[in-house]
């Protein structure tokens, strides 16, 4: 019963099959197949425009490189400060970028909102002192859980167009979002004003699978020589290519995330039914954040459920974790089974009930 993260499973028989294929026999190196050349069509066809796919093996590179694409040495990126790009990725971001910083601001759920960005880009000194804000970097799904609604990512689009930012979405978990709010990809990224994207496939069922999609031209120029630098040109290219074409067959990436995320409303309904029981965050997509009695925490290490506690820092206001309760963060996967989910109600079921007892 593992609910660390969705990035401890291997990948998908699908995604594994189409791995398989690819591995016979020789093809172009570096990207120069004609597996690639179909996945970049098909990438096209996912955000109904022409886009720039770059493909790299972690997420991490994937917002390294799209970041350094877009921030220079003396620039800024603002971000919230709970974003995996701050706090997550061991200086990544800020290495590739060459000296450039990251500036974390609060959030309710590790949002961030349009008015609190113009708010903090407005007070920014115009002075030479000052590194300036080139850029913004929002994580769809958040640290905590939440998906930006459309109305909030084209609020935040406009204050990046208002003062010259270019907007990156770091989407590890971009399909979740994607089926949570019910949209296209081109409505929840370039229509609201995205101009770069980190494309998550490894969370949902690929291997290790990530991509860069550039919706801003001038973004991409020289993101194949700053790849290759950072050692994410990879000479077998078509392995990482057919991960994705795996992926997207049949909507196979849709189904992948509409089950990690039912299985996550399964958890939290069941698990909020219980009395001492509340959420931090609401669940809208494949992760759960409950605050529960210090007692059902020790039951279901004790059961075996391994799971992470999680930071009170972007709590609603008013809200706060007694010394008798503990936040944690339960991740679903496309490789969950609802049997541990139920398995976990149980245990739960079980304390609660014996705490009624007492």
């Amino acid at each position: 019963m593992n609910f660390a993260s969705d990035n401890i499973v291997g990948a998908s028989p699908q995604v594994l099959q189409a791995l398989a294929e690819a591995n016979a026999g020789a093809m172009a190196a570096y990207g120069g197949d004609e597996i690639t050349n179909r996945v970049k069509a098909r990438f096209n066809e996912i955000f109904e425009r022409e886009v720039s796919v770059f493909f790299v093996t972690t997420g991490t590179a994937a917002n390294a490189l799209a970041l350094s694409s877009a921030v220079p040495p003396y620039g800024l990126c603002v971000c919230h400060q709970e974003a995996h790009v701050i706090d997550d990725e061991c200086g990544a971001p800020e290495f590739f970028m060459h000296g450039a910083k990251l500036a974390g601001l609060p959030g309710v759920g590790a949002k961030l909102t349009a008015e609190g960005v113009s708010a903090y880009l407005k007070g920014l000194p115009k002075t030479v002192k000052q590194m300036p804000p080139k850029a913004l970097s929002i994580s769809q799904v958040s640290e905590c859980g939440l998906v930006y609604s459309l109305d909030e990512l084209k609020a935040l689009g406009g204050v990046c167009r208002e003062h010259g930012l270019a907007f990156h979405m770091d989407g590890a978990r971009f399909a979740n979002a994607l089926v949570s709010l019910g949209c296209t990809p081109a409505e929840m990224t370039w229509k609201q004003g995205v101009d770069i994207l980190s494309f998550g496939g490894t969370k949902n069922g690929c291997l290790m699978a990530e991509a860069i999609v550039v919706f801003k031209p001038e973004l991409a120029e020289a993101l194949d020589y700053r790849a290759k630098r950072a050692g994410q040109i990879i000479s077998k290219g078509r392995l990482i290519s057919a991960q994705f074409e795996g992926y997207f067959a049949e909507d196979h990436w849709y189904a992948n995330a509409r089950h990690a995320n039912r299985l996550a409303k399964l958890l939290s309904d069941g698990l909020t039914q219980l009395p001492g029981v509340r959420l931090a965050w609401e669940t809208q997509a494949n992760e759960v954040f409950p605050i529960i009695p210090a007692a059902m925490d020790k039951a279901l290490r004790d059961a075996g459920v391994l799971y992470h506690p999680w930071t009170e820092l972007s709590l609603p206001a008013g809200e706060s974790v007694g010394s008798g309760e503990a936040l944690i963060r339960l991740v679903l996967s496309f490789a969950t089974q609802e049997q541990d989910v139920q398995k976990v109600l149980d245990v739960a079921r079980s304390v609660a009930s014996r705490q009624a007892a007492e």
